[in-house]
């Protein structure tokens, strides 16, 4: 075991990368210069994902769908990401966090259109899509879409499942001494009562949930910022001058270049987001809605409101209150938002714990959906009933085990997702154009493409380098 954990922890440092960041970090910026800065239209987004497409093809609301894909991005890297990547990278690196998230809204909008573009009208009347329909039916690399469903079933149990459940029993034996394997009883019992209902239910759930926890924890943000007021100014003042300046902000944080802040400020926000590998897009094809522009307008605000919003507040919290606070310094890592939450007086620890428990919970659910929907695609519908049994009894097992390994496979399947589906973005980035253009910049939104119904795209390939 321990000859497999160092496997897959160097092939984890290999495949997260600077190759890998830049090739991320390079995507989002290609495409938010070839989509004229579709960021501009974020406002629209936001509106769009609480309106409601009811006689246009799909399974869940645009709202339903945005809400299982945030149920699986918003959680610890919002939390504990940033606060190690202080650790790691300095103040500076929320900045880079932060950018990472801007940009990355024009990677989200380009899956959420490829997932409407290509996906498939199955025989019992319910839609599937997502990079391994792009890669197939767009591009006709149907074994690179194997890939990537084979990925994305192994991240499923890895980053999605055991970590997760794992996460929840931790916290609740250290924080309320309740046995491991009674948490993993109670945790595999809800997640069945939800998962085995099918991606309605699991909208459902988000949809109720997601809300609810982003709320509470933005107001713990909020809070802290108002009693850190007097010291949120120089925050701002550190973050913006650390990203940009080689010379150590002080506090004994570990690296404090620009290329250290960059670093793991990208990384973070890279994995807070998940824009650019290729999971969202799942159920994003889920949606209904009139055209492809409109589903990605939507899931371009799910990283608007995981990083350029949350993530932000989060920086902006934990590096005023180390100015604030002395006790508070920014080598304390990952309990530096442990620490600033405890500064709000008795409901600070509960409401961080809280924060904590409900984002692990609907991970695990946005996160069965991907991994289900991976597994139709390689076998049909026969396998989703044990997929979905399996998943449950995984939720269970992560509970008790030692996860160390299983955190380096994760990370490694996370990467190897994101490959595949980043060369559909950038071979298929012609479509994309071609789409973006017929109904965003022509005013045409409101248009019903008949094409979304089954993802008949066969006669847009043409367009595939028009635009190029």
């Amino acid at each position: 075991m321990e000859m497999i954990n160092s496997f897959f922890v160097n092939l984890s440092s290999i495949l997260w990368g600077w190759p890998m960041i830049f090739l991320l970090l390079g995507t989002h910026l290609y495409l938010t210069v070839k989509l004229r800065f579709p960021q501009r239209y974020i406002f629209k987004a936001i509106k769009l994902s609480v309106q409601k497409d009811k006689d246009a093809p799909g399974d869940v609301s645009h709202f339903a769908s945005l809400a299982t894909a945030l149920a699986a991005t918003i959680g610890t890297g919002n939390i504990i990401g940033v606060a190690t990547a202080i650790t790691l990278g300095g103040p500076g690196a929320v900045l880079w966090c932060w950018l990472t998230g801007v940009f990355g809204i024009s990677t989200k909008y380009a899956e959420g259109l490829l997932a409407i573009k290509y996906r498939k009208r199955n025989s019992d009347g319910s839609v599937s899509g997502g990079p391994m329909y792009a890669l197939e039916r767009g591009l006709g690399w149907k074994w690179l879409a194997i890939l990537f469903a084979f990925f994305t079933i192994l991240a499923s149990f890895g980053i999605g499942n055991t970590v997760q459940a794992n996460a929840i029993s931790t916290i609740m034996n250290e924080t309320y001494d309740v046995s491991p394997y009674i948490s993993g009883i109670v945790i595999a019992l809800l997640v069945a009562s939800v998962v085995l209902g099918g991606v309605k239910s699991i909208a459902r759930v988000c949809s109720a949930l997601v809300p609810v926890m982003a709320v509470f924890y933005v107001l713990g943000c909020i809070y802290i910022i108002s009693i850190n007021i007097d010291y949120v100014w120089s925050a701002i003042k550190l973050i913006v001058s650390q990203a940009f300046t080689p010379d150590a902000a002080g506090g004994g944080f570990v690296g404090s270049a620009i290329i250290t802040a960059a670093r793991y400020g990208i990384a973070r926000g890279l994995f807070s987001n998940e824009s650019g590998m290729g999971s969202a897009p799942i159920v994003a094809a889920a949606a209904q809605t009139r055209n492809p522009v409109r589903q990605a307008l939507v899931s371009s605000s799910g990283t608007f409101w995981d990083t350029v919003v949350i993530c932000a507040m989060t920086g902006i919290a934990i590096v005023s209150s180390v100015l604030h606070y002395p006790n508070i310094s920014f080598e304390n890592g990952a309990v530096l938002t442990h620490m600033a939450f405890a500064k709000i007086p008795v409901v600070g620890t509960p409401l961080l714990t809280f924060g904590l428990l409900t984002f692990a919970f609907s991970t695990i659910l946005g996160w069965s959906y991907y991994g289900e929907k991976a597994m139709e695609y390689l076998s049909g519908r026969k396998w989703v009933l044990p997929y979905r049994l399996i998943f449950i009894v995984v939720v269970f097992l992560g509970c008790a085990i030692q996860l160390e390994i299983v955190w380096n496979m994760a990370d490694c399947m996370n990467a190897l997702m994101a490959i595949p589906n980043l060369i559909s973005l950038l071979a298929l980035s012609g479509i994309i154009v071609h789409e973006t253009r017929k109904y965003l910049w022509n005013n045409q939104l409101d248009m019903i493409d008949e094409e979304t119904i089954g993802g008949a795209a066969s006669k847009q390939n043409e367009c595939r380098d028009a635009d190029n």
